[in-house]
């Protein structure tokens, strides 16, 4: 079962994901997948990070400075970083985890073949995901992911600590609850 978050940027989808996750772990629930971070400096946001929930390898996933990758909007985004470290992540939650966690599936990811392979054989695996996933785009992999979800939360400042509880309630259930 795949189970959705969309919203428009800064509606809190990673702060949803982090305190799922929190409770699915607290909850002896192994957990894997990749979550991904804004960078900034001077209150400017400068790239994003992305890292590993199982080990907590983290890479520069884009920035505004980068040399090398595609561009994408503003930023260039490092392959090698989503590759080694995203799509790496999503092969061993594919393979090891109860429940898997994939924030983001968006502009920036989707330009990496591996990447777009990960996300593949996490919906593969048949195992509970929770994955945040662009609103607007319209791409082959998430249309899957939208068609696939049990449910989409549209994530609002008014809705996000209720979706983050039903969210945490779900996910713990499709894991076989907690773990002693």
């Amino acid at each position: 079962m795949i189970w959705a978050i969309t919203g428009p940027p800064g509606v809190g989808k990673s702060t949803v994901v982090s305190k799922v996750v929190l409770r699915l772990k607290s909850a002896g629930i192994i957990v894997g997948g990749c979550t991904s971070a804004q960078r900034r400096r001077g209150g400017s946001r400068t790239g994003f990070e992305i890292r590993d929930l199982t080990d907590g390898k983290n890479a520069e996933l884009a920035s505004l400075d980068g040399k090398l990758g595609p561009k994408v909007g503003r930023y260039r985004v490092n392959l090698r970083a989503l590759a080694d470290v995203g799509a790496e992540s999503l092969r061993g939650a594919a393979a090891r985890s109860e429940v898997i966690i994939i924030d983001e599936v968006g502009p920036l990811e989707l330009v990496s073949p591996e990447f777009r392979r990960g996300v593949k054989a996490c919906v593969d695996s048949g195992k509970p995901i929770l994955a945040v996933v662009h609103e607007r785009l319209d791409d082959e992999l998430l249309n899957e992911l939208r068609s696939k979800a049990s449910e989409t939360y549209a994530l609002t400042v008014e809705n996000r600590e209720e979706a983050a509880e039903r969210l945490g309630d779900a996910l713990l259930r499709a894991a076989g609850g907690p773990k002693s």
